[in-house]
């Protein structure tokens, strides 16, 4: 299974972007799904991610509060990070990823997508 991630671009402070990951297969057993992001010279960190397991019950981090909000596209199984506020530091390439347990093998999985660029301009 992979994970597309797409709808990153340049845009102004202030501005909006919509990210959107796509799962290439259906896979059942996922346990959350988030978004990452990493900026140059820095860590990767989470952004905000679901618990499926909950009921798509969203946890943010504190930078994002208020401005960002994930959602998820159940029949899709399409995951989506609307940005609106958008701030300089937000520059970063964001990922997505999913992890959970595979039924009937029970095989843990953890995967990552491939990335996509936001760039936000003073």
């Amino acid at each position: 299974v992979q994970l597309q991630a797409s709808g990153g671009g340049f845009v102004q402070a202030g501005g909006s972007l919509r990210l959107s990951c796509a799962t290439s297969e259906s896979i059942t057993g996922i346990q959350v799904m988030g978004w990452y992001r990493q900026a140059p010279g820095n860590q990767r960190e989470l952004v905000a991610e679901v618990t499926l397991t909950s009921g798509d019950s969203p946890n943010y981090a504190e930078f994002v509060k208020g401005r960002f909000t994930i959602s998820r596209d159940k029949a899709k199984n399409t995951l989506f990070l609307q940005m609106n506020s958008l701030k300089p530091e937000d520059t970063a390439l964001y990922y997505c990823n999913m992890y959970g347990i595979t039924e009937g093998v029970r095989k843990f999985f953890d995967v990552w997508g491939q990335g996509t660029l936001v760039t936000v301009s003073s």
